[in-house]
């Protein structure tokens, strides 16, 4: 843990999200007038069912749409204020996990997580050193050279999540990362994330599973059709 620290060990932004809607040019409203606050390494649920708006927060987060209205703050940056051309650097500041894993089937594992520092250009030594890391961090080391239809679906999660730390992000943002995964498996991603958010890191995890989040005990940010429900600090 001390040498993981000493990579990981930086405190994540805050998330201010200042009374956002959300409303589609077909007249949906997915998100209606929601406000919260994620403090500097903070980690949070955000929960709903589906049409809840939870997929329209984190798109919103990860600039893939903008507000119809309201203000979104990430650390120090104004996500208003960020034009299309810096949305590739806003990106590199955060990690994501997805339901799907995302990861290249004909890559290896160390393949997969390096590919990101790979298109940032960064040294040889550098992406050796880092990936090492990441896939220390998720109890991968040894998989380095498998590829990913020799993993279970557990440890393809535990790829995309070494993925996302990778390039040491300040938010990491999971997206029903436990949607395809027993509940076995379920538990071990879950206890991951709470790892690494113990290292400094803002995490939040969009689920819809009551279960492991009343077994995690983290705070819970609900949506209900696109209004946030009181109650929930």
């Amino acid at each position: 843990m001390e040498n993981e620290n000493k990579t990981y060990g930086h405190t994540g932004p805050e998330i201010i999200f200042n009374n956002v809607t959300k409303e589609y040019p077909n007249g949906v409203k997915a998100l209606d007038n929601v406000s919260f606050r994620v403090a500097p390494g903070e980690f949070a649920f955000l929960m709903g069912h589906s049409g809840s708006g939870k997929s329209s927060l984190i798109k919103l987060l990860m600039l893939e749409e903008r507000p119809t209205s309201g203000e979104i703050i990430v650390g120090s940056v104004d996500l208003n204020s960020v034009k299309s051309s810096g949305i590739p650097y806003y990106r590199r500041l955060i990690g994501i996990v997805f339901q799907d894993f995302r990861i290249i089937a004909s890559m290896s594992v160390f393949e997969n997580v390096a590919f990101a520092l790979e298109m940032l250009g960064r040294s040889r030594k550098e992406i050796e050193r880092q990936v090492l890391a990441a896939l220390d961090l998720v109890g991968l080391s040894e998989k380095r050279d498998e590829k990913p239809d020799c993993l279970s679906g557990g440890e393809q999660q535990r790829v995309a999540i070494a993925r996302a730390v990778v390039n040491l992000p300040g938010l990491i943002i999971a997206d029903e990362p436990t949607g395809n995964l027993d509940k076995e498996n379920s538990v071990e991603i879950m206890k991951l994330l709470m790892k690494i958010n113990s290292m400094g890191t803002t995490v939040i995890v969009a689920t819809h599973e009551r279960d492991i989040v009343a077994d995690i005990g983290q705070r819970v940010i609900e949506l209900n059709h696109g209004v946030r429900l009181l109650g929930d600090e």
